[in-house]
Parts: structure tokens; C-alpha cells; sequence
């Protein structure tokens, strides 16, 4: 049995144990509610079974802009969001929903990075940030990547010294603390992308209970990007307008040069915060203020709310770099639950788009 078979097993199995009025609050014959399923998360139901729940049954959802703030607000994660608009049938009426996984371009005329396919959609349904680099004429979007996070008990002193922590690199490595993204615009729902997961599990235990503080730290996979750049003055174009849950007049885009950590991660920034600031649903958590990174001088052009245009002061010199979304004020507090589910602002300051200025860029 493959891994995707097992995984369907495992949510059937726990679908069929779990009593309908017990999750439901009445007979299952009913379709379910936004209501229905804030009770299921606020029981703490693993998202898989939430997700397999509102998929197997009818529903009846209130998808309204309120209704969706609510649901948001409530906890309920961009999966479950998205399962409830598929289940609407809004998504279906309006090109369908993405499979989890799928990259898909916002240009009508672009190519889906990961799958191949042609892919369509427009603008105006875009919700997920989305970012271009500007090719002479034309433009090319680059893909919204995964994040990883890790903890350790190194001070966030210098990146060098952060790369060259073993246990760091051995958190990036092993994979149970990646916030997946797909550069999924193509949604409809306003919430976000289907490949949007949940990273609840993200920031595990590792670390000793009697430790107040640990290091936090920001990376993504790989040593090299894919996105090779034959410039050293490359343009971007930014759009965070319509992301889920902010208010995109509190954040501007920002590059920041990437550091090489052990041929396993290249490293975005690090901060400090307490052990257990990941399970807070509280926004008091000034992570950004004391942030660690190497932001590089840029030329920044606002053309309209959420939309930037921007392209380094200098040009850059061969290496790893990463365009990101930082918060306007330092002070901004942020939510460690947000950021451990990769939802409203965590989810913003979770996104990177990387990219490499090769060694014979001109």
C-alpha cells in the first residue's frame, strides 16, 4: 500500500471511529455547517479528519466574506478552508480547486513550474502572494517555495554560526518542520491555496521544557535555488493585495541575501522567542524587532495597496537570495500559532521566493 493509500486508510479509520453526533452535535444525515466544523477544531481534531469529514459529507456553508473571516478567526486552517469552498461548489464554478502539491501560475499565457501544464486564471481571482521578476518585455512568476523552521539552542549571533549548527541543519533535513506553500493563486476561495499545510507539528518538542528561550530559525531546503538569474539587476514585481487575513498596508517586500548551511538548507533569518511561543494564539510575540538577516538595500516602488515594484540598489554580487514580505514596523507582533500554521500574518512572513544571480550574470 502506497503512502497516499495509507493515508486514506487512516482518516477512513478515523472517520468510522468517531461517533456523528459526537462531532457533529446532531444526526449526520444533516449537511454540515461552518459551526460543525469550528467544533471539530476547537476538539482538537488532527486537520486530516476535518478535511476527509467535510469531503464526505453534504454541506451547507456559509462562504461569505464574514463567514470566512469567522471560520479563519476560529482556527480553522487554509486546507479545511479550502475543502469547505470545494465542497461549496464555488470552486468548481470557478475552475475548480487545486490538488495539494500543484504549483499554478497566475498568467493566462504561463506554465505551471512544477506539473508542465497550461494553466489559466486571472488576477482578479488571485489570493495567494505571488511575485515576478521582470525579463525585458515580459515577465516570469516565480514560485511561492516551501518554508522550513528549526529550533536550537544557538544564540542567533551571526548567520555563520547558525549554519554551522549541526542540530539546526538536522531539524531543516529531516522534514518534520516544513510549512508547505504552493505558489497556488489560482484560488477563488480568497483564502489560499490548496498546498497550504498545516504546520501545527512544526516546532515539536525538541528542545528541553526547562529551556524560557530557543532560537528560531527560518530556512528552505536545498543548497541552491532553481531559479537561476542571468542579471545582476533583476525587477520584481510584488502583489500581496488580496492575502488571507492581513491587512496588506502593514507589510512591504524586502530581499535578503540567503546563507549556505551544510549542503542540506540556505538560511533566511533568525530570532529568539520563548519554547512554548508556538502553541500561542496570542499576537505578542516581537519576533521581527530582533530578527537576525542580511537584507540588501533596495529601490522600492509602491504602486498600490499590496503592490510593489522593486529591484536592488547595486547590483548583486553571485550567490543565494530570497525576495520576502518583512512587516513595516519593527514592533509588529505576531502570533506563534499563526506562524507554526502558516495562517494570516505568519503565513506572509513565511513566504519567500528565492532565486540565484549566477556567477556570469551581467
Amino acid at each position: 500500500m502506497n503512502s497516499t493509500s495509507f493515508k486514506s486508510a487512516v482518516i477512513a479509520a478515523m472517520l468510522a471511529l468517531i461517533p456523528p453526533t459526537a462531532v457533529f452535535g446532531q444526526s449526520a444525515d444533516r449537511p454540515l455547517t461552518n459551526a460543525d466544523v469550528i467544533n471539530m477544531v476547537k476538539s482538537k481534531l488532527p486537520e486530516s479528519v476535518v478535511v476527509g469529514a467535510v469531503q464526505s459529507h453534504s454541506g451547507k456553508f456559509d462562504t461569505s466574506t464574514n463567514g470566512l473571516i469567522a471560520l479563519h478567526t476560529a482556527g480553522v486552517t487554509e486546507n479545511e478552508l479550502n475543502a469547505i469552498m470545494a465542497a461549496s461548489g464555488k470552486g468548481a464554478a470557478n475552475g475548480g480547486m487545486l490538488g495539494a502539491g500543484t504549483s499554478h501560475p497566475t498568467d493566462a499565457s504561463a506554465t505551471s513550474p512544477s506539473s508542465g501544464a497550461n494553466t489559466t486564471a486571472t488576477s482578479a481571482n488571485s489570493r495567494m502572494p505571488k511575485a515576478q521578476v521582470m525579463q525585458g518585455n515580459s515577465s516570469r512568476e516565480l514560485p511561492l517555495e516551501k518554508t522550513q523552521l528549526a529550533q536550537t539552542k544557538t544564540k542567533p549571533s551571526s548567520m555563520k554560526n547558525l549554519a554551522a549548527d549541526s542540530a539546526m541543519t538536522q531539524g531543516m533535513q529531516s522534514g518534520i518542520n516544513t510549512a508547505t506553500y504552493g505558489a497556488t493563486s489560482h484560488m477563488n476561495s480568497g483564502i489560499g491555496g490548496a498546498s497550504v499545510q498545516s504546520a501545527g507539528s512544526i516546532l515539536s518538542g525538541v528542545m528541553s521544557h526547562r529551556t524560557p528561550t530557543v532560537t528560531y530559525v527560518w530556512g528552505v531546503p536545498g543548497p541552491v535555488s532553481a531559479n537561476v538569474l542571468q542579471t545582476s539587476s533583476p525587477t520584481f514585481t510584488v502583489d500581496f493585495s488580496r492575502a488571507p487575513g492581513v491587512n496588506p498596508d502593514d507589510y512591504a517586500p524586502a530581499i535578503v541575501k540567503l546563507t549556505p548551511a551544510q549542503n542540506t538548507c540556505r538560511i533566511i533569518g533568525a530570532t529568539q522567542g520563548k519554547e512554548d511561543v508556538r502553541s500561542s494564539p496570542a499576537a505578542d510575540w516581537e519576533m521581527y524587532s530582533h530578527f537576525l538577516e542580511e537584507p540588501v538595500a533596495i529601490r522600492p516602488e509602491k504602486v498600490g495597496t499590496g503592490k510593489y515594484k522593486i529591484a536592488p540598489a547595486s547590483e548583486l554580487l553571485p550567490g543565494e537570495y530570497g525576495l520576502v514580505l518583512r512587516p513595516i514596523s519593527k514592533s509588529k507582533k505576531f502570533s506563534g500559532g499563526d506562524v507554526a500554521r502558516s495562517q494570516g500574518d505568519g503565513l506572509m512572513f513565511n513566504a519567500v521566493w528565492t532565486f540565484k544571480i549566477s556567477d556570469s550574470a551581467e
